[in-house]
């Protein structure tokens, strides 16, 4: 019956993201979660947790058959595990006083964990991805992704608590936690009131531009040449409409991920097709591409190529996806699956910290899945990003949900940052997002599109930003104190129970012993 539950729970979540988008499912998924764990001991509290987490993560990444079915059962199996630990801790945390805290501070641990390890870790399916048009979306700026998902894992705890208190039937058992959901839910919407704002000190013109991938449009290696040509065409088209005066001049132009995925100072023809279109556009596009870094090893970079100076600065990016464009344990791993062998090569992790300068403008750049990462975006926007830059190929997954999904991070992101963004994708989706996180314009899949706005540049920094850290921190803190406290009391009653069963074994042979 519990597993029952808790699979039903994990299908309420995964319904909460895109496509059906269902965000309000989100606290009853955390409480059926809770409810579903709740006086169990460690073992049985792993397979509860761990049903809940193959029926909300198998489901949430079935985009992830675009690569292969095994990868999907491998990726989604590996993830499933996390709430199956989550499910043994909750065993243990259940039996403190105000265990709904003590859980919510466990689920957030566990997004924490999973988002970073192991390799880089897989951040899809955290709560705060869930909020997009939600009236919760603007507590980002204040308390960022983890801040939000610890808010929603509370309600969902809070919630829990509060069905136990109806089953017992007393009037008194419902002040605590009626009384601290709404208190919860109450301060949750202020931001929606006054949400956090950052005062634009100026405006630049950006132009991103989606050349599409030909063939079937779901292999950027199907005419690899063909796809920058399309990114070339259509940045020389906008030259002419400039000239024309029928478009606006930018400041400058975004290129996608993969708009060459050869070396672009390697491959002459490549090199030739950039040049005339940044020749042509007059101002530095910022070209997403596979640079060589000698015979094993590729990075994957957005550079920015100025009409004059030619290449110049770089962001490479910091979360390579592991099994797709990096092999970890190569010569295990290609053992055993030899179609991981059809990855030649590793691709290297960047590390820039600070944002990249691109025509006066201090543009923070985020490549594909990075989107999804706090850590290269938080450095970035510490360090002086004016706007946000995301440059993504979902070629692969453009007949998934997997685009949606990530567009809908991307938009969180801006709420979170206090910062426009700006995403330029080869066939899909490209588009323009406010701070406030409403679309300004965007490209449909599968179209060649040039989408060229102006875009307001802000300086500082968003509470959110700079509270998700310590919120991070004080979670894992409170969850390894909770477990201690909740195992150290659970070890004295099983010693003493062992005390007490010896000494009665004892007296039953002394009296066998006197008669």
């Amino acid at each position: 019956m519990r597993s029952l539950v808790a699979v039903l729970a994990g299908v309420a979540l995964a319904l909460a993201f895109e496509p059906v988008a269902a965000a309000a499912l989100v606290p009853p998924a955390v409480a059926g979660f809770a409810l579903a764990t709740r006086g169990l001991r460690g073992r049985s509290g792993f397979v509860v947790g761990l049903a809940f987490g193959a029926a909300f993560y198998f489901p949430h990444i079935h985009w992830m058959t675009a690569v292969g079915t095994d990868a999907w059962l491998a990726l989604a199996g590996i993830e499933a595990l996390f709430y199956g630990l989550l499910g043994a801790a909750a065993a243990y945390l259940h039996r403190l006083p105000a265990w709904p805290l003590w859980l919510a501070a466990a689920w957030v641990t566990m997004e924490v964990w999973r988002s970073g390890w192991p390799f880089s870790g897989m951040p899809w399916g955290r709560l705060a991805f869930a909020t997009a048009d939600t009236p919760l979306a603007p507590a980002l700026a204040y308390v960022g992704m983890v801040g939000v998902s610890l808010v929603l894992a509370l309600l969902g705890t809070l919630l829990a608590a509060l069905l136990l208190a109806l089953a017992r039937a007393r009037d008194r058992s419902l002040v605590a936690p009626v009384g601290a959901l709404t208190a919860l839910l109450a301060l949750a919407l202020v931001p929606a009131v006054a949400p956090y704002e950052l005062d634009a000190e100026a405006s630049a013109t950006v132009a991103a531009v989606q050349g599409d991938v030909p063939g079937p449009g779901n292999d950027i290696l199907y005419d690899p040449l063909g796809v920058t040509q399309n990114h070339v065409a259509a940045t020389v088209e906008l030259a002419e409409e400039v000239r024309a005066g029928t478009a606006p001049r930018p400041d400058f132009v975004l290129w996608p991920e993969n708009s060459t995925v050869t070396d672009p100072f390697a491959d002459p023809t490549v090199n030739a097709g950039i040049e005339s279109a940044v020749d042509a556009i007059g101002v530095p596009v910022v070209v997403g591409a596979m640079v060589d870094a000698g015979e094993h090893h590729v990075r994957n970079q957005g550079i920015v190529w100025d009409p004059v100076t030619g290449p110049g600065e770089r962001y490479t990016k910091w979360h390579p996806v592991p099994f797709g464009e990096y092999i970890p344990f190569r010569d295990f791993f290609t053992g055993q699956f030899g179609r991981l062998a059809m990855i030649p090569r590793d691709m290297l992790q960047g590390t820039r910290d600070t944002p990249l300068q691109v025509a006066g403008t201090a543009v923070g750049d985020a490549i594909c899945f990075d989107i999804a990462y706090d850590d290269g975006i938080y450095a970035q926007v510490r360090n002086g990003a004016e706007m946000l830059a995301v440059q993504t190929s979902n070629a692969t997954f453009i007949e998934t949900v997997q685009i949606d999904q990530q567009f809908a991070i991307t938009r969180l992101r801006a709420i979170e940052t206090g910062r426009t963004v700006v995403v330029a994708a080869t066939n899909g989706v490209s588009g323009v997002i406010a701070p406030d996180g409403s679309v300004v314009a965007s490209a449909a899949p599968r179209t060649q599109e040039v989408l060229v706005a102006d875009v307001p540049l802000v300086a500082g920094t968003t509470p959110g930003v700079l509270v998700a850290p310590w919120v991070a921190g004080l979670s894992i803190a409170l969850t390894a104190l909770g477990l201690l406290l909740a195992a150290l009391p659970y070890r004295r009653r099983r010693d003493t129970a062992a005390a007490q069963q010896a000494s009665g074994d004892d007296t039953s042979r002394e009296r066998v012993t006197v008669g």
